[in-house]
């Protein structure tokens, strides 16, 4: 009875959390805007208190039991796919935020040389028109233009000419100059605005992300040992279920074949996210110790040589793009209709990934989530 009420609870407690539901934007549609959470952060606990459990009746059988915990799992899974959509959010505010922070640095270095040069190009100008001043306005070239000395009045029109291409070489740098430190400062400006931009966009995305795993661990956290070990058992019946009836759609020939011809920097991108096994999932992490999904794959290709983008997203839309029946190890499987998972594929209808919250990197069968497609990091 005990397990029924807490199932029971559970389902008041989906019903509560309706809220925290809304739908995520795709990659295709602006994301939300993103600062990397410290470690040990704080999650923050919808304020809304959840309802009383109800009893379930006496008379409910466990099948019905199994179908109530059901739901939970459906909810508790589409609370995570919310969280990977906002992490990935969060990720790319965070890459952007980086690049923003490098170019403002480079642009406060370019300003400040620009300074100086302008310094120097001004002081270079008052000496020539000290020099001038001292000659009666001439420099001392013009004078020697005056000489009845044929030698020295040739001579006199080669120093003009020095004389006046230099003091146009220093206005005309001077100038320059100055127009590219405007440039440089009309820069900095910009990227400054973008850089503050993508911090609230990371603070949107991170408060949506805490919000999330708490909304699913407090659903989780209703049931009981027995209950949480039934869920995790219902977990994988729904991957296997999923996996099966997606090898059920390929010809075997495409399983057999697919794996075949990897390359060596595919292979060795295999190998070092398949070492991270039985490392838990963080969001946000990119290792040693953790990783979420798309830290994962993309640590395991910058280690192959091959750098690539950060988040699931950004490897759906710019990374080429191949059939299913032709991937071969290495190549990144993008899950869901907003590209907010993706796994690895190792050779035999399996890849290895980092699932969600509460679960370690481990490999499953690659069609136990719903695929987008498939991109070749190295083609």
């Amino acid at each position: 009875m005990n397990r029924r009420r807490c199932a029971a609870a559970a389902i008041t407690v989906v019903c509560a959390l309706g809220l925290l539901t809304v739908p995520v934007q795709a990659m295709a549609a602006p994301i939300p805007d993103v600062p990397t959470p410290p470690p040990g952060a704080s999650v923050t606990v919808p304020s809304a208190p959840l309802p009383p459990a109800s009893p379930l009746s006496p008379s409910t059988s466990p099948s019905a039991s199994d179908q109530e915990l059901e739901k939970v799992r459906e909810q508790i899974e589409t609370l995570y796919r919310k969280a990977g959509a906002a992490t990935d959010a969060y990720n790319l505010a965070q890459e952007q935020t980086k690049k923003q922070s490098g170019e403002i640095v480079k642009l406060a270095k370019a300003i400040v040389d620009g300074q100086a040069r302008i310094a120097e190009l001004k002081d270079q100008a008052g000496a020539q028109a000290r020099e001038q001043y001292r000659n009666g306005g001439l420099p001392p070239g013009a004078q020697l233009v005056l000489s009845d000395d044929p030698k020295l009045f040739l001579d006199g029109i080669n120093k003009v000419r020095q004389s006046q291409q230099a003091n146009q070489t220093v206005l005309a740098e001077l100038s320059r100059t100055q127009e590219d430190l405007e440039t440089y400062t009309q820069d900095a400006s910009t990227n400054w605005h973008k850089l503050e931009t993508n911090r609230v966009k990371q603070a949107k995305a991170k408060k949506k992300i805490n919000a999330q795993i708490a909304a699913a661990k407090k659903l989780e956290s209703r049931l009981e040992k027995k209950e949480r070990a039934r869920l995790r058992q219902l977990e994988r019946e729904a991957a296997s279920r999923a996996h099966t009836a997606w090898l059920a759609t390929r010809p075997v020939q495409t399983i057999e074949n697919a794996g075949s011809g990897a390359t060596s920097a595919g292979k060795a991108a295999v190998a070092f996210a398949t070492a991270q096994i039985g490392k838990p999932y963080v969001w946000g992490a990119t290792g040693p110790g953790s990783y979420d999904c798309s830290g994962l794959t993309s640590k395991a290709w910058a280690a192959a040589g091959r750098p690539i983008p950060r988040t699931s997203q950004e490897q759906w839309r710019l990374l080429p793009r191949i059939d299913i029946q032709d991937m071969r190890p290495g190549d990144l499987i993008i899950y869901h209709a907003d590209a907010s998972h993706v796994g690895m594929y190792v050779g035999d209808g399996t890849m290895v990934h980092s699932p969600r919250p509460g679960r370690n990197v481990t490999l499953a069968g690659a069609g136990s989530m719903k695929i987008l497609g498939v991109v070749r990091p190295d083609k």
